[in-house]
């Protein structure tokens, strides 16, 4: 990825992120209104997630899931008991991932690069895999494109944790690796309108 790269791809970021934010700001008051109801906490979520540099930031969401006793795991399967009605909705049309608008706007996430992950991934990374680190984390990219049914596979799992890190994880770290690699604003462009529109 060149300079220049890097510049369209902010200004791309800042205007599109700005420009989001403006249209959907009375849509996430909604959300984040109904999603206090539905699970008795304050309706947006945060979490310390690793960005850029290895460095942590914390990430926005609407807030999907419940706290249950006992369950302290940070992978999601489909099916998961913490995961409410109205989370699960919001979560099949990816809008409790609208407040990551702001991450973008702030410049701490791209529209297009690898998910952010809970520490003990990206942070540890060895040898050549660490060249993803240059990169800022998206809300799409074409890893979350690979794992859209990430959830449904992890449910199929006895071991959803060690399926993850084994086998999942190290495909993400090939395919952003190549993605860095290949870099193209055009592929970015494709990459949203694929995960818009499917």
């Amino acid at each position: 990825m060149t300079k220049s790269d890097k510049i369209i791809k902010r200004i791309f970021d800042l205007s599109i992120s700005f420009l989001g934010l403006l249209g959907t700001f009375w849509l996430i008051l909604i959300l984040v209104l109904m999603a206090s109801i539905d699970t008795r906490e304050w309706g947006v979520f945060s979490q310390i997630r690793i960005g850029k540099h290895a460095k942590p930031f914390k990430i926005y969401k609407i807030r999907s899931m419940r706290k249950i006793e006992g369950i302290t795991t940070t992978v999601t399967a489909s099916g998961d008991p913490r995961i409410s009605p109205f989370g699960a909705l919001i979560r099949r049309f990816k809008l409790d991932e609208l407040p990551q608008l702001w991450n973008v706007f702030i410049g701490k996430m791209s529209f297009v690069g690898p998910r952010p992950d809970v520490e003990g991934y990206l942070d540890e990374l060895k040898g050549e895999d660490k060249v993803i680190q240059m990169l800022k984390p998206g809300i799409t990219g074409p890893a979350s494109l690979k794992f859209r049914n990430e959830e449904e596979l992890l449910a199929a799992e006895t071991d959803p944790e060690r399926y993850n890190r084994e086998v999942i994880w190290p495909e993400k770290v090939r395919i952003n690796r190549a993605y860095l690699k290949e870099y193209s604003f055009w592929e970015d462009i494709r990459c949203i309108l694929k995960t818009i529109f499917g």
